[in-house]
């Protein structure tokens, strides 16, 4: 029985509006927005360090953090992290991602989530890619100019590629540890319709869909 829902995506791909859309049908927790509070919390983090740090010739735990907050959920805390390097970033990731993998009933947007629970029986790990005019559009209906928002596509999903292939030598997206890829130029509610019908055949039991429920995390992931 699948109890988590790991969310990787292309930038552009609509799955922040994708995995808010899931969480209300299933009544599951949504693990963008919060996810970035919960890295803060647990470093302390004070804008102050930050500041002092990107000044540093080779910040590879800013760089790293902003590949994982750019082109994501940019909440109050921004990138503000206290004390750490990019293998304790990804560290960090890995133990959050698994404390909220325990928890179960949850969506976890990005993050290197589908890695990390590469292992775990009860995730469902979803990749969802669109054409480029179509991410364009999409990141231009967020309140992006064109020349931002294609330099956006250009740097976003590169630098995340890179990030995977640096520390844990693997390819961005490593599509065997996906149990679905999908194009979302369908629509965000086919998406949701589809992922649940795959999700119900390989588990082989209804998911007890909520018609109604309140999401209690929604990230602005695009």
């Amino acid at each position: 029985m699948f109890r988590v829902i790991t969310l990787e995506r292309e930038y552009g791909s609509g799955a922040a509006s994708i995995a808010k859309i899931l969480a209300s049908r299933l009544g599951w927790t949504l693990w963008d927005a919060a996810f970035t509070r919960e890295i803060a919390r647990r470093l302390n983090c004070n804008v102050e360090t930050v500041e002092q740090r990107e000044e540093r010739p080779d910040p590879a735990f800013y760089r790293l953090a902003r590949i994982f907050m750019r082109g994501s959920f940019e909440d109050a805390t921004g990138s503000k992290l206290e004390f750490l390097d990019a293998e304790n970033l990804a560290a960090l990731f890995e133990r959050v991602c698994n404390d909220i993998a325990d928890q179960g009933n949850c969506i976890v947007v990005g993050r290197g989530a589908p890695w990390f629970l590469r292992e775990r029986a009860e995730a469902f790990h979803l990749f969802v890619y669109a054409p480029y005019d179509v991410k364009l559009n999409r990141v231009q209906a967020q309140g992006k100019t064109r020349e931002e928002a294609e330099e956006l596509l250009a740097s976003v999903d590169k630098e995340r590629a890179a990030f995977v292939k640096k520390y844990y030598n693997k390819i961005w997206p490593q599509r065997d540890l996906y149990h679905m890829m999908i194009n979302s130029k369908v629509g965000y509610e086919v998406v949701a319709d589809l992922v649940l019908r795959e999700m119900e055949l390989l588990s082989g039991m209804p998911l007890g869909l909520h018609s109604v429920s309140p999401v209690q995390d929604v990230g602005r992931t695009i």
